[in-house]
């Protein structure tokens, strides 16, 4: 059986020497190349879908990828698909980075420039370790080397569109939904989430920051488990230790929680930082929260060139929602989709503050009446993402049952 090996890098003519010289090893399948770090997550998650045995067997990631450093976007992938032997290609070959990239899940490194003899070594190596490791996992396979958990992020076009209000209905409703959900508070220096649902914490997602290896211990003594059973990984208290929240951490914690999560849902906030950019780049859905307006559509258009631009995430692949929505206003969903040149929800949020108000005041966000149409649009909103079970959200109309009565989860 032919070995599919995967190249990875960003450098086109490095890229192309590798291709030419992987294509020259004995039973070698040389899959078309990906240019960066996005990409080559995006190409295994899409393979791990349809099942374990089609992910290629060999991963070569080349030192120049981006935007993701080398190591990080090993780490990542070892993390995320176990069954899949990632390749390090670097002009260093010291002991120090052979050990570091060890450390990230590497199953090898071979040095610039290349060698025909040195990289048949190190392939066939791991190709006989990733076929051995998916022997080993057997019809369990394609769960564990699926993409874990749900990472849907929840960006603000501005200050004050309801990104918040988004994020925590979306966790309540798969919460309710009987996945075990973590939201994940990720406006460092403004958020909000602790005190839409009234809650006292010591702990803060800044406590993780420079811990660099998250085990399943230190992250449950790092959340909150709210009453409704929603595991809760808060800003800092002070708004000034947000600074230490770097992107890598923010990659380590989410590799953590897909792991433990069935959903994790992350409140970016408005500001892109390096934190927010990395969650933004590594979430399978990345939400746009914009008002029906002329400042706010723009600024969601200006959101999305910059993404673009710094490529975080392309236009196509991120999703509006449009909050307050009413059937009046001028600006309707399908012309905010056609000025963003993004992808749009189908379930727009209806204008209803009356709603919210009290709920809102009290800090008992989680105590929303069902009846609300607000809540009713966002939980539909949670079922068009696959975050809740089809018609969960219909199912809880007019009860009058409020979010926070569900029976806590235990895990």
């Amino acid at each position: 059986m032919p070995t599919r090996i995967l190249p990875a890098g960003a450098d086109p003519d490095a890229v192309r020497s590798l291709t030419t010289l992987l294509s020259q090893l004995p039973d070698a399948e040389p899959q078309p190349p990906v240019t960066d770090s996005t990409q080559l997550v995006d190409t295994l998650a899409r393979f791990a879908a349809e099942s374990v045995d089609e992910l290629p067997e060999v991963v070569v990631v080349h030192e120049r990828i981006g935007p993701v450093p080398a190591l990080e976007l090993i780490r990542e992938v070892a993390l995320r698909f176990p069954a899949v032997g990632v390749i390090l290609v670097t002009t260093d070959a010291s002991p120090g980075l052979f050990a570091a990239a060890m450390d990230s899940g590497a199953r090898g490194l071979v040095a610039l420039p290349l060698s025909y003899e040195d990289l048949a070594s190190r392939v066939q190596a791991v190709a006989q370790w990733s076929t051995g490791v998916r022997r080993h996992l057997g019809h369990g396979g394609e769960q564990a080397a699926g993409a874990g958990g749900t990472v849907v992020t929840v960006s603000g076009a501005k200050g004050g569109v309801g990104a918040t209000l988004t994020a925590v209905q979306l966790a309540l409703a798969a919460q309710a939904s009987g996945r075990a959900t973590a939201l994940v508070d990720l406006d460092l220096q403004t958020g909000d989430i602790a005190s839409y649902l009234d809650i006292q914490f010591r702990r803060s997602v800044a406590d993780l920051a420079a811990i660099t290896d998250i085990s399943p211990r230190v992250l449950a003594d790092a959340v909150f488990r709210h009453d409704t059973g929603l595991a809760l990984l808060l800003a800092p208290g002070e708004g000034e230790r947000g600074e230490e929240v770097t992107d890598r951490a923010v990659r380590q914690l989410i590799s953590a929680l897909r792991s433990r999560y069935e959903v994790v849902v992350i409140d970016c906030g408005a500001q892109l930082g390096g934190a927010g950019a990395a969650a933004v780049e590594t979430a399978d859905t990345a939400l746009l929260v914009t008002t029906p307006d002329v400042i706010a559509v723009r600024a969601a258009k200006r959101t999305v060139r910059m993404w673009d631009r710094l490529q975080i995430r392309k236009a196509e692949e991120t999703t509006v929602v449009v909050n307050r929505h009413t059937r009046s206003t001028e600006i309707q969903p399908a012309l905010v989709q056609r000025i963003t040149g993004t992808a749009l929800a189908r379930t727009a949020v209806p204008a209803n503050f009356k709603e919210l108000q009290g709920v809102v005041d009290a800090g008992r966000l989680h105590e929303l009446d069902s009846r609300s149409t607000v809540k009713q649009a966002l939980w539909a909103l949670a079922g068009e993402l696959g975050l809740a079970k089809a018609g969960e959200a219909a199912s809880h109309r007019g009860t009058g049952r409020a979010a926070g009565s569900f029976r806590r989860r235990k895990e």
